[in-house]
């Protein structure tokens, strides 16, 4: 097996326009889906998403057809994927992979990094800002600035100067948020872990997802002989390219049915 790609060389490789309309995942496809930005619109605050109507029975169909070979790769708690699929639950890996939860609902836990003082220093720092936000995570923090995007350069700034002197962080700039989290966690490295367990063992690996934070996992999945999928806007490493979460639901869809053919 290859080594696994660095977000840092995934990021790097993330310049051409993909555009292509992906084909649909045949029975021997591995499903690895990102959250917010394609299974659903992004909102305001994380717990104003909303969920649409056919995405849970959809997603639970493709579960069945595909033997249980559909996760979700996110860099939210696995805990709160599961409130917005219940009662469906679903393999995968939280927090861009610090937490992986195989099939059979046992949890692997990466080492927890003290965020203690970045926290503290980051709680500071939106006192004085409106519209800022602090978000605490078991393996990582973030800071969000979508409702305060004027804010951007200082928070980018501060996030870089509490990072330096971090060997074992790594920084993550995906949208309208900046996060510290392990340096040896990405979304790669947990599809390729999650590719060495059936029921994804042996199967092609297909990842849909829309930040930069998904880079590294849609080079994964190529280079072991399956596709990468870039929802939305802006430059990626991916052939292929969904509009949106909109057209991520009808691609999905269309799989269902595709491979409700397969089990006549």
């Amino acid at each position: 097996m290859q080594p696994p790609v660095t977000e840092r060389e995934a990021q790097a490789d993330a310049k051409g326009p993909a555009g292509d309309t992906p084909p649909l995942p045949g029975p021997d496809a591995a499903l690895f889906l990102d959250f917010d930005g394609t299974l659903v619109d992004i909102a305001q605050t994380p717990d104003q998403v909303v969920l649409p109507a056919d995405l849970v029975p959809t997603l639970a169909r493709l579960h069945a057809r595909l033997q249980g070979a559909v996760a979700i790769i996110t860099g939210r708690p696995l805990g709160q994927i599961d409130a917005f699929l219940a009662p469906l639950q679903l393999a995968g890996a939280g927090e861009h992979g610090a937490v992986r939860r195989l099939p059979s609902g046992e949890l692997l836990s990466a080492p927890t990094p003290d965020l203690s003082d970045i926290a503290v220093q980051l709680d500071a720092f939106v006192q004085t800002r409106p519209g800022l936000r602090v978000e605490r995570k078991r393996h990582g923090v973030a800071l969000h600035y979508r409702g305060a995007p004027q804010f951007e350069p200082e928070c980018l700034s501060l996030a870089r100067e509490l990072a330096a002197p971090r060997a074992d962080l790594a920084l993550l700039h995906g949208k309208a948020v900046v996060e510290f989290k392990p340096a040896d966690v990405d979304k790669g490295r947990a599809l390729q872990a999650l590719m060495q367990t059936p029921p994804f063992l042996g199967r092609a690996p297909v990842f849909l997802g829309d930040d930069t934070t998904d880079e590294a996992a849609i080079v994964a999945a190529d280079r072991l002989g399956g596709q990468g999928v870039k929802v939305g806007p802006g430059p990626s490493a991916a052939r292929y390219r969904l509009a949106g979460p909109a057209a991520v639901l009808a691609h999905l869809q269309a799989a269902a049915a595709r491979l409700d053919g397969f089990s006549v």
